[in-house]
């Protein structure tokens, strides 16, 4: 308790590091960059994000858990953190126990877009097209259990349908795929995906949320679309390692709070059509639990599994 007490009294004594699980271009990374560009000014230390992708966030994840519990740490995360328990037969971390939630930041919908040489033009089109050809299409994933996977299974459960994922290693490299036609379809994160679409790259077709979003207000959301029913919001936490001290994770979240809300970067978030949260602790700690719960058994529905 003394060297907890000690660490907390001096923190913070030197630059911290976000971890980001996953490579450069996709909405994990954007997001920590956005926070650790701002939050040196509440926090008084430089704050640098490392990239340490592969296995759906999982290695990334484990160097997160291992790492000293003193509050230099922090992990940025999305579903993967709790769904690669679901998809992995083992993992080196335990997401409910080996982590202290810090906060969650924001939240934000993925787009349904595809190449626009793939004849559909709305959502009925697509599940039209699906049907015609049983595992014919394919959607590109940012890997097993990620966001983008997960978004593709809950269309083709609801749906009744078949399109085919295709992995690839981050939510760059299958946008990517999805601009050069590598791929039909792809579900992605909305602040990935809007620019590509209003260049033309990509036609879309829907976005997952319960709301159209105010940027682009002409895309309408899945459900009204054609597929009543489908919801899927991307959210994005911090957590610091299982042992830090109590003080150190309120300082930051409170010091998280401040940059999070501060005007200039709460505009640049809201123009990538990501929503900020800014939760307590508690809040993520039980919105965790039930994420937990709710992606279980979608994943269990269709039989999802780790390759």
């Amino acid at each position: 308790m003394a060297v907890s007490a000690a660490i907390a009294q001096d923190y913070p004594a030197k630059p911290l590091r976000i971890i980001s699980p996953f490579p450069p271009g996709g909405s994990v990374d954007l997001v920590a960059r956005m926070i650790a560009a701002k939050l040196p000014e509440f926090l008084g230390q430089q704050v640098v994000v490392e990239n340490r992708s592969g296995a759906s966030g999982n290695i990334g994840t484990e160097v997160a858990a291992r790492a000293a519990p003193d509050g230099y740490t922090l992990l940025a995360n999305t579903i993967p953190f709790i769904a690669n328990a679901f998809l992995y037969s083992k993992l080196p971390y335990d997401p409910l126990n080996d982590f202290a939630p810090v906060m969650l930041v924001t939240s934000s919908p993925s787009m349904l877009a595809v190449h626009p040489s793939l004849p559909a033009r709305s959502v009925k089109e697509l599940l039209a097209l699906a049907r015609s050809k049983p595992g014919g299409l394919n959607y590109g994933s940012a890997g097993p259990a990620t966001n983008p996977h997960i978004a593709g299974e809950l269309f083709n459960y609801l749906g009744k349908v078949n399109i085919v994922v295709v992995h690839f290693k981050g939510g760059g490299p299958a946008l990517i795929a999805a601009i050069s036609g590598e791929v039909g379809i792809v579900f992605t994160n909305f602040a990935e995906t809007s620019e590509f679409v209003k260049a033309g790259r990509l036609r879309a077709l829907g976005i997952s949320s319960a709301k159209r979003k105010s940027v682009m207000p002409e895309v309408p959301t899945i459900a009204e679309a054609g597929l009543p029913g489908y919801e899927f919001v991307t959210w994005h936490g911090m957590w610091a390692p299982k042992n830090t001290p109590r003080a150190v994770v309120m300082l930051l979240n409170d010091r998280l709070k401040k940059t999070m809300t501060a005007p200039d970067l709460a505009k640049r978030f809201e123009d990538r059509g990501l929503d900020v949260i800014a939760s307590t602790p508690e809040e993520f700690a039980a919105h965790v639990q039930s994420e937990y719960k709710k992606w279980g058994t979608l994943i269990r529905e269709r039989g999802m599994k780790a390759e």
